[in-house]
């Protein structure tokens, strides 16, 4: 699918991967609708407050983009958080709250774009991470969901195989907002090598330019001195 006049909605687009792959999207011709609580620093593309838990609301804004753009071609849903901490270190509404965004905003978006997607054969890219992989301590909330996210994606690709795309974006550490207001012990040790969200959302777009019957169905960047892989 060449990108160029086709509009995609970037869950999560307000800042970090998601506001990176606005601008990539942009840049090659595509044109990026950015779905966020917060969308102060995405004044520059089509916005929409959307709290992605909210499944009617989730609804509501991708119908609303749908009837503006004429359509939707791709899905980006890239919206996630973490606070990280043991089990019971962690609030339990908190802990439900990871699962809600990272798992139930994938969900919701990706189930209110699937009708659009299926008119124009479009493509969905989930975002898991490292810790879909393997799990960690002090991230039971983060693990949980984004195993789930891996797993939803790869069932959602077998459900539509031939009809919608679906690629699972498995990054690396990134050197976004990510990472602050953690405590010391979750902060990324001396020496670990973050990648650049620009280049990773580079990739994001490459698995959405693929031809026609080409699928990327996971998809895996990462440093090149990435300690967790493999």
């Amino acid at each position: 699918m060449n990108i160029t006049d086709k509009t995609v909605v970037i869950t999560g687009g307000g800042s970090g991967l998601g506001l990176a792959c606005a601008g990539v999207v942009q840049r090659s011709g595509g044109v990026p609708v950015v779905l966020d609580l917060d969308v102060s620093q995405a004044s520059r593309y089509r916005c929409l407050e959307v709290d992605v838990t909210d499944r009617d609301a989730v609804t509501e804004a991708v119908e609303t983009v749908a009837r503006e753009q004429g359509g939707i071609d791709a899905l980006v849903a890239a919206a996630g958080m973490d606070c990280p901490g043991e089990l019971d270190e962690v609030p339990a509404d908190t802990w439900d709250h990871v699962i809600a965004v990272n798992l139930f905003g994938t969900v919701n978006a990706a189930r209110a774009a699937l009708p659009h997607l299926k008119k124009t054969h479009g493509r969905i890219v989930t975002v898991s991470s490292t810790l879909a992989l393997k799990g960690a301590d002090g991230a039971t909330a983060y693990c949980a969901s984004k195993f789930a996210v891996r797993g939803f994606s790869q069932a959602l690709a077998a459900e539509t195989a031939g009809t919608v795309g679906v690629t699972n974006l498995i990054p690396g550490g990134m050197r976004t907002k990510f990472f602050d207001g953690r405590a010391e012990r979750y902060l990324p040790g001396d020496g670990v090598k973050l990648n650049d969200p620009q280049h990773v959302a580079e990739a994001v777009v490459f698995a959405l330019g693929q031809p026609d019957h080409v699928e990327v169905r996971e998809l895996f960047i990462a440093h090149e001195e990435e300690g967790s892989w493999p």
